[in-house]
């Protein structure tokens, strides 16, 4: 079958690009790329050709500067490009020269896309790179998801040539004409995506002359076990998670309901940026009350027989919230405070209400989360009670400490949020003026 049908049809079929519309291309100036545009602009998609010099590669990255430009010139497409100082960026970000040249790359093209009123992004991956994607992930270590290869879409970047080949693009540039650089790193061995592309790919197809048609059949099949997997893995997380006030609840006994607790709790808990060892950890029925996994971006915390997960920022410091003087009655932080007389007044059965004869407190009045050797005569009771005796007996997660408030006067601890109130300044036959504290959080 001719290449532009099929590349037309797979375009079609996978709802990448619409001809009314303009779409980005990168183009480096290598073949892969070439390849692209020539082919979208033969298909009469109304192409953008997008360069990035990386100066990584001194004179190199000059001559490929030139050959793009000299190749959006002889197709007659319109040209932009932009320099980056990448080495620059990733010692400021603190990661690869790899990883900065693609954010850099990809955050480039969606501006320009964005400035063209383009509709994508079109990128040059093929078939072969799909492999070498796919046992890249497989030497790393990887999910069902990293063994399903590059997706056609992903959000407006696409990927119009996962459907042939290198060698098929070879062909077709050499019918046409068609010049391209080489990128001299993609020979040297010493990368691991070379390695697989110069050495193992090769070594393979000796072994199966069949390899390529063979490994695009199963990437296919796992495409599809993996909607299966999908899922199953969903219905599971409803069974196992609840989600309480942006923070997320893992039932651990129902989780070694299921088939597979590690993996289940490895999909729950990877994308909060959790590695393999830490979940296997949490996996276990064993942990203990207390333990505690960080990642960049979540903490999760075991308590009983529960993983509590939330996000970072989220936990409380132990600073004053707010605070207020005699005779404030403004709202803050949801905080209503209010004076009644006494007489006739009738004490609200409300969690969120507290009521104090207010000619015992002492004013500041000041809202702040609870320390470490805090103690309170709680309501009805004579005798003091350290605070966090009061969380244990109620069995408080530690989440749930952590985000208890209390009420103080200058003096005294008046109330535990929404829990318990204290005696020292109770109503009695003898109150003549009431402070009503109604907090709402």
């Amino acid at each position: 079958m001719n290449l532009l049908y099929r590349i037309d049809e797979y375009i079609a079929h996978q709802q990448l690009l619409t001809k009314d519309n303009r779409v980005v291309v990168g183009l480096s100036g290598g073949a892969d790329s070439v390849a692209l545009l020539a082919i979208l602009v033969e298909l009469r998609y109304k192409c953008i050709a997008c360069h990035c010099n990386f100066m990584l590669r001194g004179d190199e990255s000059v001559r490929d500067r030139n050959h793009a430009y000299s190749i959006a010139q002889q197709m007659g497409v319109e040209y932009v490009e932009t320099t980056f100082d990448t080495i620059g960026y990733a010692q400021e970000k603190g990661i690869s020269i790899e990883m900065a040249a693609r954010e850099l790359r990809y955050r480039w093209f969606e501006e320009m896309r964005q400035k063209h009123n383009a509709e994508a992004i079109a990128v040059a991956h093929h078939r072969d790179d799909n492999a070498e994607t796919v046992l890249l992930n497989l030497t790393r270590g990887t999910g069902l998801a990293g063994l399903t290869g590059m997706k056609s879409r992903n959000g407006y970047v696409v990927r119009p040539l996962l459907c042939v080949s290198r060698a098929e693009l070879l062909q077709y540039l050499a019918n046409k004409h068609l010049t391209y650089v080489t990128d001299s790193t993609n020979l040297e061995a010493i990368y691991t995506r070379n390695k697989l592309r110069l050495e193992v790919i090769p070594q393979l197809r000796e072994i199966n002359s069949a390899f390529d048609t063979c490994f695009e059949r199963t990437i296919s099949y796992l495409r599809d076990s993996e909607k299966f997997y999908r899922d199953s893995i969903e219905q599971w997380k409803e069974r196992v998670c609840t989600t309480v006030e942006q923070e997320l609840y893992v039932d651990i006994n129902k989780l070694h309901l299921s088939p597979a607790p590690s993996t289940l709790l490895f999909e729950i808990l990877s994308p909060m940026g959790f590695n393999a060892t830490q979940i296997e950890a949490m996996s276990n029925k064993e942990l203990p009350s207390g333990r505690q996994f960080l990642s960049t971006t979540h903490r999760a915390l075991s308590h009983r027989d529960t993983l509590i997960i939330s996000a970072m920022g989220q936990q409380p410091d132990n600073s004053i919230l707010a605070t207020w003087q005699q005779g404030d009655t403004d709202s803050k932080h949801n905080i209503v405070l209010s004076y009644h007389n006494a007489n006739g007044y009738e004490i609200p059965r409300n969690k969120n209400i507290a009521c104090y004869d207010a000619d015992k407190i002492v004013f500041p009045l000041v809202l702040r989360h609870w320390r470490q050797g805090d103690s309170f005569i709680p309501f009805g009771m004579h005798g003091r009670k350290k605070v966090s005796d009061y969380f244990s007996d109620h069995k408080f997660s530690i989440v749930r400490k952590e985000k208890a408030l209390l009420l103080c006067d200058s003096e005294k601890i008046l109330w535990i949020v929404g829990e318990r109130a204290g005696n020292e300044a109770r109503i009695t036959d003898k109150t003549q003026n009431i402070l009503q504290v109604m907090i709402e959080l």
